[in-house]
């Protein structure tokens, strides 16, 4: 069951309430990519231009202006020109808040998996 309020937006857009599956598709293929994730956590410690994103993440250039794109188009990021550089920072009032809650979620819920893969029992629960 969809939330209401979320209902409401798409119908309102002109859209049938299964299509709006078709965007938490769109939402959490954004977050499956290990470079976009990336490029997520870095820009939580603040604003950066392409060029320090590649220099910091050892990530081609191409590869990060790619995901840029598609993090901007999500609304992951914000970008902001300076003379000719473009400076980018997390949407901290939605996906802010979201990496927090990833953040705690894996902590409680996730981390003992990556211990069950090593072989560590004495951290299973």
């Amino acid at each position: 069951m969809l939330n209401k309020h979320i209902l409401h937006h798409v119908h309102n857009k002109g859209f049938k309430e299964g299509e709006v599956y078709e965007a938490y598709k769109i939402f959490f293929r954004t977050l499956v990519s290990e470079p976009r994730l990336k490029i997520i956590n870095l820009l939580r410690e603040g604003e950066k231009s392409v060029s320090e994103i590649v220099k910091e993440l050892k990530i081609p250039q191409p590869k990060v202006s790619h995901d840029l794109a598609r993090l901007k188009k999500c609304g992951f990021v914000k970008v902001k020109v300076v003379e000719n550089f473009r400076h980018y920072s997390l949407n901290k009032k939605t996906i802010g808040k979201l990496m927090s809650l990833i953040d705690n979620h894996m902590a409680k819920y996730c981390v003992h998996i990556l211990h069950e893969r090593k072989g560590d029992k004495k951290n299973d629960k």
